[in-house]
């Protein structure tokens, strides 16, 4: 194959990993072909909120391990392929320099061992930065079970590293892999990654990620948003994606997983299923803990240890804490206002804006919406 028949295939393997983007309803957020048909460009937030295109794609797709939720793990019947390092740095700086992409995401299935597949991230990363002078974004994924000094030269070249931790904890990766140590090969990887780019180390600038595979193990909600506080508010790692297990792309160790019903989509979405509710949950508890404020002690997990599939974290919690309500328009704190079911960051700077020009007698004079009104409405009063 050619380099280009490569990557269609490589770039299209790398849609299982959402550590660049992960749209649903706006086509604006979906991936889209290159003009010349050969590989996936995927959109990506950028750092001063606006939009912009990635190459994402893998190294090599023929991987060593036999994680039973990845659909390219040993032994399954594919057509392989792998990039050299020069052939990807080539071909990407030839396409950036046509079609202005803002960055390159590049990952990995393990090539015979996690050090040589990192290599070959690093040796891409490298050529780019000091064959081409490429001053661009470059995401590498961390490889598990590669060395710490791997993570160190990696370092070097990339704007932003990931580390995939799977599921929670050993006890609910040991049934899927007999390749891997998730303690060893993930948990403590991650952790050094996390203090070699901590506010004030060298490497602060690098961004840093992981990404939960949901349902592929049984555990429950509350066991993943303990690890994200975990991941967030101890070790400083800067975003978690959170990818619903698909049935019949790898192995489930569950019983009874095959058989299951999936359930009708709870928004109206006829390409949507409950496993995708259950991510759309979670990404919704990671805000509140994230950007909203909240403890991981106030999110509201029903009595089987999971989010609501049909209301939101945000509006459960609402609820549960009828005595925080009303809270005035005119006096309530940002932190206040974000904590009312429908409004976001945007909205509660726009109130706090809007204030200081005097006192505010209608949400509708803010361009609230009849419908964020009329939810929003209900924990307010002017």
């Amino acid at each position: 194959m050619d380099t280009q028949e490569k990557l269609d295939i490589l770039s299209r393997d790398a849609q299982y990993d959402l550590s660049c983007a992960c749209g649903t309803k706006n086509p604006a957020e979906h991936r889209t072909r290159s003009g010349d048909g050969s590989s996936w460009l995927y959109p990506v937030t950028t750092a001063s909120g606006g939009a912009g295109i990635m190459l994402k794609t893998l190294m090599g797709n023929r991987c060593s391990n036999d994680c039973r939720y990845c659909p390219l793990r040993a032994n399954q019947d594919f057509r392989p392929a792998v990039l050299s390092p020069e052939e990807i740095a080539s071909f990407f700086y030839d396409l950036q320099k046509r079609r202005g992409l803002i960055g390159l995401f590049l990952s990995s299935a393990v090539l015979s061992t996690s050090d040589k597949t990192m290599q070959l991230l690093i040796d891409a990363a490298r050529i780019l930065r000091t064959r081409h002078a490429y001053r661009g974004f470059i995401h590498l994924k961390v490889i598990p079970g590669c060395s710490l000094s791997a993570i160190d030269e990696a370092l070097r070249y990339a704007s932003a590293l990931s580390l995939n931790i799977e599921v929670p904890s050993a006890e609910h990766f040991a049934p899927l892999s007999s390749t891997q140590s998730w303690r060893d090969d993930i948990w403590e990887p991650l952790r050094y990654l996390a203090s070699k780019t901590a506010v004030g180390t060298r490497h602060a600038a690098v961004g840093t990620s992981s990404q939960f595979i949901v349902g592929a193990s049984d555990e429950d909600d509350r066991a993943i948003l303990g690890s994200v506080n975990e991941l967030y508010s101890e070790m400083g790692i800067g975003r978690i994606y959170y990818s619903a297990y698909q049935r019949g792309l790898g192995e489930s160790t569950i019983a009874g997983e095959r058989a299951r019903v999936i359930e009708p989509d709870l928004f109206g979405n006829e390409t949507s299923a409950a496993h995708l509710v259950r991510e759309h949950r979670l990404y919704q508890a990671d805000w509140l803990l994230r950007v909203y404020g909240f403890g991981y002690e106030e999110l509201p997990f029903a009595h089987d240890g999971n989010l609501s599939l049909e209301k939101d974290p945000k509006q459960l919690w609402a609820e549960a804490n009828p005595s925080r309500f009303p809270l005035s328009v005119n006096r309530a704190t940002r932190e206040e206002l974000l904590r009312v079911p429908g409004i976001g960051p945007t909205w509660a700077a726009r109130i706090v804006q809007a204030r200081r020009a005097g006192r505010l007698s209608s949400l509708s004079s803010l361009g609230f919406s009849p419908s964020l009104v009329a939810k929003a409405g209900r924990y307010l009063t002017l």
